[in-house]
């Protein structure tokens, strides 16, 4: 998969309808998410999506790609996304990997807002 395809993937995981993120997950993802429970399940992430407004647009900045080995992609970048007036930041990864010949799903995926000082 090429860098652009990657940031279009990840990006309609942001911004896609529920069905999109469903397609795209794979059954043994394990997600970070900073809201509770905060570890979730590939089914317990498809739930809450299923239940969340998607968000209007996403900004992907930093977006670093690596490819450790055929058929595995790992990712990183800085998310800046908005839903009307909301907006949301996280620093990200996502882990996709190649099922079949221009398949591929997320098996790992996690945010973590900006940390502010509690001093």
């Amino acid at each position: 998969m090429d860098d652009d395809r990657i940031r279009e993937f990840e990006t309609s995981l942001w911004t896609g309808d529920a069905e999109q993120y469903r397609r795209l997950i794979d059954d043994s993802c394990v997600m970070v998410l900073p809201a509770e429970p905060y570890i979730f399940s590939a089914s317990a992430a498809i739930a809450a999506v299923s239940e969340t407004p998607r968000w209007d647009s996403v900004d992907l900045a930093d977006l670093q790609i690596a490819r450790p080995q055929e058929g595995v992609i790992a990712i990183a970048y800085h998310a800046t996304a908005r839903r009307g007036e909301e907006r949301y930041s996280a620093h990200c990864t996502s882990v996709l990997r190649r099922c079949e010949h221009e398949v591929w799903r997320v098996i790992q995926h996690q945010q973590t807002p900006p940390i502010t000082s509690q001093g």
